[in-house]
């Protein structure tokens, strides 16, 4: 068995060592080959700069020479000088002086056949000449190289470059060679202390002298698998429960669900938790199919799943657990299935780890709710304007002025009305964030409820609305800022009217609250009231109650800013009061003495309108109402 074993290894080894080696050669050819050819491209650039050099040489001397001798003398001058450098140069194939009408004046290719070759490479410069006869004109010098000289330094650096990479990859399959060599004797050491610990011979060490540094390490931590093992095999009975006994303690105390069921759809072991999401004992599910288990409306939630779990490739299961949804007494139970294996690898089950998510789908829910209704109260006001707008724009020298003062208005309308919604949603950021703190100072609280009022009052009257401010005499000032109290104020008045039927009165309160050290202010409407389930959700974020017919607009922000101006900001508390068809009160409670801040975000103070209207009546008590009809 170990020759066999000897013989596969040894063939696997020697298909490493070739294709590394067929690799390497076949990177080193072609860097060789990329070398010399950039080498020779180098080299030709080089020689024809050299050739350029020394047309431009030959050019300058000429002209010297030629410059201060009778024009009967120049070509013989220059036919000697060109000679003369052929003869000393045996680079330089030709000579040739033309004219600047590029015919020939001289050419040394009659006086020295010989050297003339037809694939010089060409190089010319310009020359100022005197043709036989004529007076000066510009002409030009232009040599041919033969490139012998060329030719023999390529051949030198290829020849290097070849013996350098041959030697390098001589080099490199050594290396390669002995590393695998070198490898392969450590590995066969790891490989006889794997079949020792498999044999059972727990504790069995290798040694490591003469191994390399990362070599080393991994036979230490083999050897530290040993040990341990050996340790572990050492171990009771009892020390074996005590450790399952933490195990099933530590499960026990995961806050999220948990339910391990064995491969036979068994449950062995429920937490606390999974047992307070499904309502369950001990008794009523371990060692129970949990297929059988109900939901709250009696349906076999898990059963399909567990099926289409046993369906499905367990390693698909692994990288990516079945999730889904279950229903517990109207808590939504997000449930995920995943595989359980042994160490040894063995499929022994499945977990089921529930997670309850009920606040998080209504949180979703009121967030697409709240995305649906702001987007409709947003298109209806821009509909409007764009229709309005439009219309005068088109048609406007046609209307007469109380027409056009008509459409101004109802345009002024709709601008206000999507003004109120983006202040909703802005102040809806500012409030909810953590470093807000509003500036705080001493205010009469009745001048603001009185300013509220005036604010609201040509609204009102469009609605034949009556106001009536009750106001318990005497009453402190409170600590307070100003803009964040008529926001929530504004906020609750404006509901009131909303949801008020046309000719009625809406109240307001201010008077000193039995409960503590504070004022209080409501506002009671006699509108179609609130069902009682949903008052405690009234001042939740994106919650809105509606109506029959869907007739009261709303993005769902202005009651839960009301609850963060109020809670959060000035420590006081909100509430509200309401019957179907009687009408409903809201209100809020400020303690009368709150610490100043410097408030660190700025934050624009609402405008007022009108100056407040009131009226007395009688002593003590004060009642300010103002008739909208």
């Amino acid at each position: 068995m170990d020759e066999k074993v000897s013989v596969k290894k040894l063939t696997t080894q020697s298909k490493l060592i070739f294709t590394g080696m067929a690799l390497s050669t076949v990177f080193i050819v072609l860097l060789a080959s990329f070398a010399i050819f950039e080498i020779e491209q180098t080299l030709n650039s080089g020689y024809r700069n050299f050739a350029s050099i020394i047309s431009k040489t030959l050019a300058i001397e000429s002209q010297e020479i030629i410059k201060d001798i009778p024009d009967l003398e120049k070509y013989e001058t220059l036919r000697e000088h060109s000679k003369s450098i052929l003869k000393n140069n045996s680079d330089i194939s030709y000579v040739e002086f033309r004219d600047s009408n590029s015919k020939i004046i001289y050419s040394s290719k009659d006086d020295f056949p010989n050297k003339y070759e037809t694939n010089a490479i060409k190089a010319s410069a310009p020359l100022k000449i005197i043709n036989l006869g004529q007076a000066d004109t510009a002409g030009s010098v232009m040599i041919g190289m033969s490139g012998k000289t060329l030719a023999k330094i390529v051949k030198t650096a290829q020849f290097s470059m070849i013996l350098v990479f041959i030697l390098a990859w001589i080099v490199i399959s050594g290396i390669v060679y002995m590393n695998t060599s070198i490898v392969s004797r450590e590995l066969r050491k790891l490989y006889n202390g794997v079949k020792k610990i498999s044999s059972g011979d727990f504790g069995y060490t290798i040694d490591k002298e003469n191994a390399g540094r990362e070599v080393s390490e991994l036979f230490d931590a083999f050897n530290d698998m040993s040990r341990k093992l050996s340790r572990y095999n050492e171990q009771t009975i009892e020390s074996l429960t005590f450790e399952r006994n933490k195990l099933e303690a530590v499960l026990m105390s995961i806050v999220n669900g948990v339910v391990v069921c064995d491969s036979k759809d068994k449950v062995i072991l429920v937490n606390n938790h999974a047992k307070k999401l499904l309502e369950v004992t001990d008794n009523d599910i371990v060692n129970t199919q949990i297929q059988q288990f109900c939901d709250t409306n009696g349906e076999l939630c898990f059963k399909d799943k567990i099926e289409q779990f046993k369906d499905t490739p367990l390693e698909e299961m692994e990288s990516k657990p079945l999730e889904f949804n279950i229903e517990i007494s109207k808590r939504i139970i997000k449930s995920l299935i995943s595989p359980m294996f042994s160490r040894s690898g063995a499929y022994t089950g499945y977990i089921i780890v529930l997670i309850d998510v009920t606040k998080e789908i209504e949180m979703d829910q009121l967030r697409s709710h709240f995305i649906s209704n702001v987007s409709h109260e947003l298109r209806t006001p821009v509909t409007v304007l764009r229709s309005y707008i439009d219309t005068l724009y088109n048609y406007g020298d046609n209307f007469d002025f109380n027409t056009q003062r008509e459409f101004i208005g109802v345009m002024n309308q709709e601008i206000i009305r999507l003004n109120r919604m983006v202040n909703d949603i802005l102040d809806f950021s500012r409030y909810e964030s953590q470093n807000v703190h509003l500036e705080m100072s001493k205010q009469n609280i009745v001048e603001i409820i009185e300013d509220c009022v005036n604010q609201v009052e040509v609204l009102a009257k469009e609605h034949n609305l009556t106001f009536s401010i009750i106001k318990e005499p005497d009453l402190p000032e409170v600590t307070l800022n100003i803009d964040s109290i008529s926001r929530a104020l504004m906020n609750i008045i404006s509901n009131a009217i909303k949801y008020s039927p046309d000719g009625k009165r809406i109240k307001i309160r201010a008077e000193r609250s039995r409960v503590d050290n504070c004022v209080e202010i409501s506002v009671e409407d006699q509108g179609q009231g609130i069902p009682e389930e949903c008052l405690d959700k009234i001042f939740e974020r994106f919650y809105r109650v509606e109506n029959a017919t869907h007739s009261v607009k709303g993005t769902g922000l202005g009651l839960h800013l009301v609850k963060i101006a109020i809670e959060k900001h000035h420590h006081g508390e909100v509430f509200v009061h309401s019957k179907l068809g009687e009408g409903s009160t809201f209100g809020f409670r400020l303690p009368i003495d709150q610490p100043e801040e410097e408030p660190e975000e700025y934050i624009p103070n609402l405008p007022s309108e009108s100056e407040t209207q009131q009226e007395s009546h009688g002593n003590g008590w004060t009642l300010s109402s103002i008739e909208k009809k």
